[in-house]
């Protein structure tokens, strides 16, 4: 009776954190996206089309405050809760690169769309 009790207590943790798992995953990505749109609204501004890359790179470096800082935190959520055997600093790299990321697609995009317009 005692194993039948801890099997269906590990089962119910099991799916608990499954659950957990999956809601943290709906978050990063809301916070992906949340973030990806505002940077894209700062691409889209008319005063940034006479700014120069290195202009623009700073603007969007300091763009999206709050956005940014709720991506950092729900992806650093999602990844202690799907690898946590992985040493916490690692999960904020992974964050922080993945927000440089993101910044450099709308600066490359910038450079680019500016250069073809010349």
């Amino acid at each position: 009776m005692r194993v039948v009790i801890v099997a269906m207590v590990a089962i119910m943790s099991s799916i608990a954190l499954a659950d957990d798992v999956d809601q943290a995953h709906r978050r990063a990505v809301s916070g992906r996206d949340s973030y990806w749109n505002c940077l894209a609204r700062q691409y889209q501004q008319q005063d940034n089309r006479n700014m120069s890359g290195s202009d623009f790179t700073s603007l969007i470096a300091s763009a999206c405050p709050s956005e940014r800082q709720n991506f950092r935190v729900s992806l650093l959520d999602y990844l202690l809760l799907q690898f946590p055997d992985v040493d916490s600093g690692a999960h904020m790299s992974t964050a922080n690169n993945a927000i440089a990321s993101a910044q450099k697609d709308v600066v490359t995009a910038f450079i680019k769309h500016k250069a073809a317009s010349k």
